[in-house]
């Protein structure tokens, strides 16, 4: 079947469904310069995004993260995918995004039903009194920035969690896929079985919006093998 084909179908069940979440992951946000993290590369950048880098070698630790996440999120629009589902949010056919992605791409294109289940870069607390700061702004400074209350270094969730899972995006994404009739997976590798996506009804609708072969091939009805701009564009 061509892509076109499919993307029809796609649209099809967008404008059939009474209630959809999309799931993305880093493919989404390749367009818009985003990098793609195996666990590989994770590994090798926990150490470096340690408490220890973040207080003795601040400035280390601050071009860590504009190398991994910075850079792309403030110098780069948002991807025709993010766009395209903040369209689709407005016009009432999308009502949430389940994202593993930290870039905050999702929230800059203006979504507003968004669960980041490991956290994001709006998502920081400082080190010493744990006053939160909930904001990306605050990484735009081209510096590490300092607690108000007590002066000290502020990290951001994906790092002091240890690229942990976020309780409160989590249990948004248990509630709003337990309710969806049509899931789209687009950009997005693997499922986090127990953690959300087993709480989905059986019978909801799943199609695939993906270049190569995920853990969700097997699940969705319809996988589309193409990237998230070109299938978004022709459903537009």
């Amino acid at each position: 079947m061509d892509i076109a084909r499919e993307a029809a179908q796609l649209k099809k069940a967008l404008n059939e469904s009474r209630y959809t979440v999309a799931i993305t992951g880093a493919g989404i946000s390749l367009s818009a310069g985003g990098m793609s993290f195996d666990h590989e590369n994770v590994e090798e950048l926990l150490p470096l995004a340690s408490e220890n880098v973040l207080r003795n070698e601040p400035d280390r630790y601050y071009k860590l993260l504009d190398h991994a996440f910075l850079h792309s999120m403030f110098a780069n629009e948002p991807s025709y995918a993010h766009k395209a589902l903040r369209s689709l949010e407005i016009n009432g056919l999308l009502q949430g995004i389940i994202t593993t992605n930290v870039d905050c791409m999702h929230t800059i294109a203006g979504s507003e039903n968004v669960a980041e289940i490991q956290g994001s870069l709006q998502i920081n607390r400082c080190t010493k009194c744990g006053k939160h700061f909930d904001d990306y702004h605050i990484w735009k400074q081209g510096t590490v920035p300092r607690c108000d209350e007590c002066g000290d270094v502020i990290w951001t969730f994906p790092f002091y969690s240890g690229i942990g899972l976020y309780e409160e995006g989590l249990k948004k994404a248990q509630e709003w896929i337990s309710r969806a009739d049509l899931i789209l997976i687009i950009g997005a590798n693997g499922s986090y079985g127990n953690a959300y996506f087993n709480c989905r009804k059986r019978d909801a609708k799943i199609i695939q919006v993906n270049p190569g072969k995920t853990n969700f091939d097997g699940y969705a009805s319809i996988n589309i093998h193409a990237g998230a701009d070109e299938v978004f564009q022709l459903i537009a």
